[in-house]
């Protein structure tokens, strides 16, 4: 296939499971019958709270995660394919996997991607995130090779990383992803840049479904669900914070045209790093 429609989810989660599960069904339930054949929702689709041990209070594991069983469920009675930006699961360590699903329109798990990429920072605003307190990072990036086409999926902190889109693409990843939870700050800042300059430079589609809002935990989401075409021109955005869904046609034959007009993976080579010692006391 080399067309098909693709749908955001925009999501504000908060501490209970089972009213963010409610909440997504419904908005998926609404792209699928406006004619989404792939639908994105955000990162941590399935409970967003601060406190690490309120995370541990409210996850389980993968198998028995009430959000991944309402999905698949779904995603079977629509006949869709449904990527769950990402679920917090419990990771078997101590830890927790911020975990990215996509499941087949039988209700099928076809792939699964564990974050690689920990946000730890002190931002000027006094915010200060660790992640990697919590998380167990993952080692490996993920493409699912669907009818669709070839899906590259990464998560939200990943975007600033280019390496992992540039090994999806040379492995002939037509779409890229990266939903997330960009907090207001650096979402007003980098968003859109981010999101463009990795289709851009790889000649494919970027879909990111995202986190909006100020969530129930007291945090602050920039929203602003994005899909960009791979010449970098914004297709389909939900310009704002709010809940919902919005739609996009994806067109893999756009990806052939941008890579032949720019060949920049075709054209790459490898190269070393040498540092010329040319620091000299300039004479007074």
């Amino acid at each position: 296939m080399t067309s098909f429609t693709a749908a955001c989810v925009q999501l504000r989660s908060g501490k209970s499971v089972a009213a963010n599960a409610e909440t997504a069904a419904d908005l998926i339930r609404a792209a699928a019958r406006d004619g989404a054949q792939y639908v994105q929702t955000p990162e941590m689709s399935n409970v967003l709270v601060k406190s690490r041990e309120e995370l541990l209070d409210r996850i389980c594991e993968a198998g028995t995660d009430p959000f991944l069983n309402m999905a698949r469920s779904l995603a079977a009675d629509l006949g869709i394919y449904l990527h769950l930006g990402s679920l917090a699961v419990l990771a078997g360590n101590g830890k927790v996997a911020n975990r990215a699903f996509l499941i087949g329109p039988d209700g099928s798990l076809l792939a699964t991607y564990d974050k690689i990429h920990m946000f730890d920072v002190d931002l000027p605003n006094g915010e200060s995130w660790r992640e990697s307190a919590t998380y167990e990072p993952g080692t490996r990036t993920v493409i699912a090779d669907l009818p669709l086409g070839r899906v590259g999926m990464a998560v939200c902190y990943d975007i600033r990383f280019p390496a992992i889109f540039r090994t999806q693409a040379r492995q002939g990843a037509e779409v890229l992803t990266a939903p997330a939870a960009f907090t207001r700050q650096t979402g007003e800042a980098h968003w859109h840049v981010l999101q463009r300059a990795r289709a851009i430079e790889n000649g494919a589609y970027v879909i990111s479904a995202a986190q909006g809002g100020t969530h129930e935990d007291g945090r602050e989401t920039f929203g602003h669900s994005l899909v960009v075409d791979p010449w970098g021109k914004v297709i389909a955005e939900l310009d704002g914070d709010e809940p919902g869904y919005m739609l996009a046609e994806i067109d893999t034959e756009q990806v052939a045209k941008a890579r032949a007009r720019i060949p920049a993976i075709a054209n790459e080579r490898e190269f070393g790093c040498h540092i010329a010692e040319a620091r000299k006391e300039i004479p007074a």
